[in-house]
């Protein structure tokens, strides 16, 4: 029995690595469409989605499985609850990026409007930033949490210029005011994918170390806060809800 209860978490463990490596491709590839307004790539995306959603519902049928015969505790009952927020963290994540998808066949005929916003630095802190997320899945090493966080801040720092800047051209040029909208849904989608990142990062500390972080800060057991952040400030909780299963 005892055998029978490894080789569960083991799976679990096994899937949740692999939907982080999936949507993080997906992501990756959104930018690129993004970038390169590659219709193929993005229809490629949305064709994955149901990749994503079979595993999504694996994922959490196997933790409903493992809670209902297992009766698992302590550190066993930490990862499981943490990996049916995590799965939910990535399935949200990878449907950004398939809104962000459907999205690309519309901006085609606008590609000067995004070459203006200059979304290359967003775009290359957002593939560092999956690169981040899938290694504190696969390594659970705490110490990615800072790095996570500051580069969400810069991230998040970010999308709201060039949401000033598509707002300030908006004004200027009442023609571009539906790709302009688009890319303002586009940007809203990048924003909540940073934050379900940082989600993830505090999942990975609840299943290791047992201690809520929550805004970016590390409760320890002995009230001491350790501010991953130190001086940088976040901005407003984005962080949204859940979804399906896997």
């Amino acid at each position: 029995m005892e055998r029978h209860f490894e080789m569960e978490l083991e799976k679990l463990n096994v899937r949740l690595k692999k939907m982080a490596g999936i949507v993080a491709i997906q992501v990756n590839s959104a930018m690129k469409a993004l970038m390169e307004g590659d219709v193929e790539l993005a229809k490629q995306i949305i064709e994955q989605d149901r990749k994503v959603d079979k595993l999504d519902n694996k994922i959490d049928k196997l933790c409903q499985r493992i809670f209902a015969l297992s009766q698992p505790v302590a550190t066993d009952l930490r990862f499981i609850m943490s990996s049916l927020k995590i799965n939910n963290d990535l399935e949200r994540m990878g449907d950004h990026a398939v809104g962000i998808a459907y999205k690309i066949e519309t901006l085609i005929e606008n590609r000067e409007v995004i070459s203006l916003l200059n979304l290359g630095e967003v775009v290359a802190d957002l593939n560092k930033l999956m690169e981040l997320m899938v290694a504190i899945i696969e390594q659970r090493n705490v110490n990615l949490v800072k790095e996570i966080f500051d580069l969400s801040t810069k991230i998040q720092f970010k999308l709201q210029t060039l949401s000033a800047k598509i707002i300030e051209e908006m004004a200027k040029k009442s023609e571009i005011i539906v790709v302009a909208t688009n890319l303002m849904l586009i940007l809203t989608q990048l924003e909540r994918i940073e934050a379900y990142t940082t989600n993830i990062a505090e999942s990975v500390v609840f299943i290791v170390e047992g201690k809520l972080v929550k805004h970016a800060k590390l409760v320890k057991e002995n009230s001491e806060i350790i501010d991953f952040t130190e001086n940088i400030e976040i901005g407003p909780d984005t962080r949204t809800h859940q979804e399906e299963e896997q």
